[in-house]
């Protein structure tokens, strides 16, 4: 696929996907969003790839959807296009992804971050679900991923006046993992990713799935999801490097297998 609002490259075990529409603030048209999700999906199963880095060039990670795109639309054509199923394969992407966000994160932006296992934001940053000022609400995941990270009332509140969120106030409720320093933030967003490259893959992958099930079902049910992914890794080389690397006192050294 020929990429046009995105730049994308592979180094040292990272994929990075950037957002490359910086004139327009990184607005989400939907040839972008198409972009990202194809970009993310085939950094999840190239083998060469264990983390994903998302970030975006320009002042801002994004400023939201692109509104003249969507200014005509009506409820058959959204129906038909199925857009968001677009945003529920990000959702299935298997690895580890790691978000840099700045400057605006609003709107489809937003949920864009929220869509990141963990982010890091610069300091300055703002988050906003705008949407209400425009006679609209989110749908492309919004509303329910900063509630079960926030609290039903927060997030009403927050849904309900389109108000800007501080990067410390999203720092508080567990939006964001760390602020750093602007000039800082994708230095101290690849230490933390290289880092994660030398874990074992097919437990980063497993630990994934076991918090993602676990989020949406009752306790005992996510344990038992989790007790069957601890079981699997038994099976699997890396389990048997990292043990006798540990009982041998030597770094250990992970395939994914």
């Amino acid at each position: 696929m020929d990429y046009q609002y995105i730049e994308h490259k592979v180094e040292q075990s990272i994929g990075f996907l950037t957002l490359n529409r910086p004139e327009k603030h990184n607005a989400l048209n939907r040839a972008m969003v198409d972009e990202i999700v194809h970009c993310a999906e085939a950094f999840d199963r190239d083998s060469g790839v264990r983390c994903i880095f998302l970030s975006a060039n320009g002042r801002s990670f994004s400023a939201g959807a692109d509104i003249a795109e969507m200014l005509h639309d009506n409820p058959i054509d959204l129906e038909l296009r199925n857009q968001f199923a677009q945003w529920d394969r990000l959702e299935a992407v298997k690895k580890p992804m790691i978000g840099a966000v700045k400057g605006f994160v609003f709107g489809g932006g937003f949920e864009l971050a929220l869509c990141c296992d963990i982010l890091m934001a610069a300091s300055g940053t703002e988050f906003a679900f705008p949407e209400v000022n425009l006679g609209v609400m989110p749908g492309a995941g919004g509303t329910q991923r900063l509630t079960k990270l926030v609290g039903k009332n927060k997030a009403l509140e927050w849904l309900w006046t389109g108000e800007r969120i501080s990067v410390e106030t999203a720092h508080r409720y567990g939006i964001v993992n760390r602020i750093i320093s602007p000039e800082l933030l994708e230095e101290e967003s690849l230490r933390w990713l290289t880092a994660l490259t030398e874990k074992p893959p097919l437990s980063l992958r497993f630990i994934k799935d076991a918090v993602q099930k676990g989020a949406d079902a009752p306790l005992m049910e996510g344990m038992q999801h989790e007790r069957k992914n601890f079981y699997l890794l038994f099976s699997s080389e890396d389990q048997k490097e990292g043990m006798n690397a540990f009982l041998e006192k030597r770094k250990a050294h992970f395939k994914g297998k």
